[in-house]
């Protein structure tokens, strides 16, 4: 007898008789995606500039990313917000940023509907609207999407990505992480990465090798159901980490420097044809250095670590590749609507001068060439955390000005590549018409025929912002239909409206001309600061005529410009962008609605999943105690009590050789110990660390509170020593773990994990201000004993 189905919700079409062989049965149907249905696969890279990609002109290796154009679509007029979070929020749910209140990071969240976070539900995201057609859905690498203080294993978990619509979830839930010791996480729950990177681990492969077992996985149990899978793998943001074999490929490779590269680059572009004959180069960048004019030691370091982030990028398309490679195997690849795309351009947070360690940035701490220079055969690998100088950021996004986090093209333009061979015709074809990331959404449902729903899980949803280019899939002629859309980012603001682009940058056209004025990244913007830029800050370009924003036509087109300034204000109020805030440490600094009660007693337990360092207590500039409950067993024991942060920055109690220690890593400069004059004896001990300022911060230098860090056990100080400056804002990405160090080490004195071998039975961190008393003497005996 076949099947009966009836759709959910309607009434049932079998009989219900006395007894089973008087009635007939039917079934409530399953959701099934229509026959033929295509499988979306949408990659989005991370800090990657328009002119970084080969197959957009780029001098750096992506065979498979241009695959992808080759056998199928180049977009040239692609854009951005300028920033990750927002960008992320825009392609999953078709809406601008604002509207779904994600104006900036998640971690600079402030307290506007505009700016909150707090991603609607009424602005429901392609994988819940495509789970009800049928699909499975996958999301592989960096979220950023939940806010930074819901990030915990307390959740609540309905903004993490099994919250929002996906079935499976394997990366991580921030901004950034180490490409050796990453923060995983897989589905709901905190993991631990399946080996080291002395056994050949590296995320990007981890992240290739997950997503092809949800493929294969779901494809052996139903060969004809559909996915979306959403791949994110964190390259190329910060750190810049890729293996030894793969940057020596790169050697030499940029050694005529960056002004070579933006020529060689933009020279390429106009012969693929994704520029018109006459665009003309931007002038030089004021912030950048001319090439020629540096130290040949300082050209030398910055091309490394140009060849490291060539390679990082490389290796990541590498193992994208073996994806597309899967989907060939099983037959599927053809049927696969591809998309590739950066979150943004490429970023200038390494500074002029690069970093071997980006939380000397995050820490306002100054860089040192000199200590860079020492770290060279370092860059890439586990005992770095580095991020270009913003040179190659200016090149990276050839042939545009600016970059990450600024309004001008260089910021919001990227490279868009699209592939669907079973549907699109086209084979290496370049699309002009212009196109925002909240068009993508929209561009999915129509190319698979779905309409935007009116529902999603009982809640209305809003307007689709966005509006497909599907269109323009087979159709060379295919024009625009997204005439007009605003920008904005930390005040920085532009429109562009049928061929004519406004820009205000904020607090200025460059770093340089900023300073001049008095002004810098992360001001805020009060009235009389708008005021002023409302009458002279803006400027105005004919993109139309000039796709680099080469020439400013503000003084010839005084009319269009006012009329774009209108409109930007206008689109403004429409979609939750104001009020404008120019500030970044202010925000970052936001207090923000938090799950737990305030406390300044915090109680952690052994072995169990890293506490994310966004949750952890703040001991930074203050006094604070670290205290161990534990058992020592009759031969002793050692290994890690509690460890927070990694090898860019961190602290971590522990006991080796039978003594007790405590190390604070310095922005992974300088590392100061303080280490027991005997050993911890067998039985059940209290060990405490604790920290106590003898002085003021010096945070415009990058130093923290200087203090007297000591060691008790039982109540008795059993060490002492002066640390003359600490970490004054951040430790690092990576959490705090209790019996053993999570991930990176915070220091190489020992292996991670360096699991504790002893009993903890609990770790205190109080962070009120009660020490124990010392007497003077007693610690003047005890530095006398170091």
């Amino acid at each position: 007898m076949p099947i009966v189905e009836y759709e959910p919700g309607t009434a049932f079409p079998g009989k219900i008789g006395r007894t089973a062989a008087e009635s007939s049965p039917a079934w409530p149907a399953p959701i099934r995606a229509r026959d033929g249905a295509p499988n979306v696969l949408l990659v989005v890279l991370d800090d990657v500039g328009y002119g970084q990609f080969g197959c957009f002109g780029g001098l750096v290796d992506t065979p498979n990313i241009d695959r992808v154009a080759a056998a199928g679509l180049r977009y040239a007029n692609m854009h951005t917000t300028s920033l990750c979070s927002p960008s992320r929020a825009c392609i999953l749910t078709g809406r601008n940023h604002h509207s779904s209140g994600v104006a900036s990071i998640m971690e600079a969240a402030t307290g506007y509907p505009g700016y909150d976070g707090r991603m609607p539900f009424e602005n429901g995201m392609l994988p819940e609207i495509l789970l009800g057609h049928g699909y499975n859905t996958f999301c592989l690498g960096k979220w950023h999407l939940s806010p930074a203080e819901e990030n915990t294993l307390a959740g609540p978990f309905h903004r993490w990505p099994l919250g929002r619509g996906f079935e499976r979830f394997y990366g991580f839930l921030g901004g950034e992480t180490s490409q050796w010791y990453p923060d995983l996480v897989q589905d709901n729950a905190s993991i631990s990465q399946p080996k080291p990177p002395e056994e050949g681990y590296h995320l990007s492969a981890d992240l290739a090798d997950q997503a092809i077992r949800f493929v294969l996985e779901a494809h052996v149990n139903a060969p004809e159901k559909p996915f979306f899978m959403y791949y994110s793998p964190g390259c190329a943001h910060a750190p810049h980490h890729a293996p030894k074999d793969w940057i020596e490929r790169y050697k030499g490779r940029f050694d005529a420097g960056w002004d070579a590269y933006r020529q060689e680059v933009f020279t390429r572009q106009k012969e693929i044809g994704l520029l018109p004959a006459d665009a003309k180069l931007p002038t030089h960048d004021p912030d950048v250095p001319d090439w020629g004019n540096l130290p040949a030691d300082q050209r030398r370091l910055y091309a490394r670590f140009m060849e490291v982030y060539a390679a990082f990028l490389s290796y990541t398309d590498h193992h994208f590749g073996r994806i597309l490679d899967t989907l060939e195997r099983i037959g599927e690849l053809d049927n696969t609507l591809v998309m590739v795309l950066s979150d943004n351009g490429a970023s200038s947070e390494g500074g002029p001068l690069g970093s071997v360690n980006e939380m000397l940035f995050f820490n306002q701490v100054p860089e040192s060439l000199e200590a860079n220079m020492a770290m060279i055969d370092e860059l890439g690998g586990p005992r770095t955390y580095n991020h270009y100088p913003w040179g190659w950021t200016w090149a990276g996004d050839t042939p545009f000005r600016r970059w990450k986090r600024e309004t001008y093209r260089g910021g919001t333009a990227t490279a868009f590549a699209l592939s669907w061979p079973a549907k699109v015709t086209a084979r290496g074809e370049i699309r002009t018409p212009y196109a925002h990331i909240i068009d993508i959404a929209p561009t999915v449902l129509e190319a698979l025929d779905l309409p935007a729903p009116k529902t999603i899980r009982g809640v209305p949803q809003s307007p689709l912002e966005g509006v497909s280019f599907a269109h323009t899939f087979n159709d060379p002629e295919g024009a625009t239909e997204h005439r007009t859309q605003y920008f904005e980012m930390f005040a920085h603001r532009a429109i562009d409206h049928d061929g004519w682009r406004a820009v205000c940058p904020w607090p200025g056209p460059s770093f340089t001309e900023a300073a001049a004025k008095g002004h810098h990244f992360g001001d805020p913007t009060p009235p009389e600061i708008l005021d002023e830029l409302e009458t002279t800050g803006w400027e105005l370009y004919h993109i139309a005529a000039d796709p680099t924003e080469s020439t400013n036509v503000a003084a010839e087109h005084p009319a269009r410009l006012r009329e774009l300034i209108t409109l930007w204000w206008a689109e403004a109020g429409k979609y939750k962008v104001l009020p404008l805030d120019g500030s970044a440490q202010a925000r970052l600094a936001t207090e923000r609605p938090q799950m737990a009660e305030p406390r300044t007693h915090y109680v952690y337990y052994p072995d169990l999943a890293v506490v994310p360092f966004a949750a952890l207590p703040r001991t930074y500039n203050r006094p604070y105690s670290i205290e161990a409950d534990v058992e020592i067993p009759a031969d002793g024991a050692e290994g890690v009590l509690f460890a927070q942060g990694g090898t860019a920055g961190g602290q971590v109690l522990y006991i080796q050789n039978g003594r007790l220690r405590y190390a604070h890593n310095y922005v992974g400069r300088d590392v100061m110990h303080v280490e027991s004059s005997g050993g911890v004896p067998p039985g059940r001990h209290r060990l405490r660390f604790e920290f106590e300022p003898t002085g003021r911060p010096d945070i415009k230098n990058g130093k923290g509170t200087p203090g007297r860090a000591q060691l008790y056990v039982d109540g008795e100080l059993v060490a002492n020593t002066e640390l003359p400056h600490t970490t004054p804002f951040l430790f690092g990405i990576e959490g705090a773990s209790v019996g053993y160090d999570f991930g990176e080490p915070v220091l190489h004195d020992y292996a991670p994990p360096f699991t504790f071998t002893g009993t903890i039975h609990q770790v205190a961190i109080d962070v009120s201000g009660d020490l124990i008393e010392d007497t003077e003497a007693d610690i003047a005996r005890l530095m006398a004993q170091q």
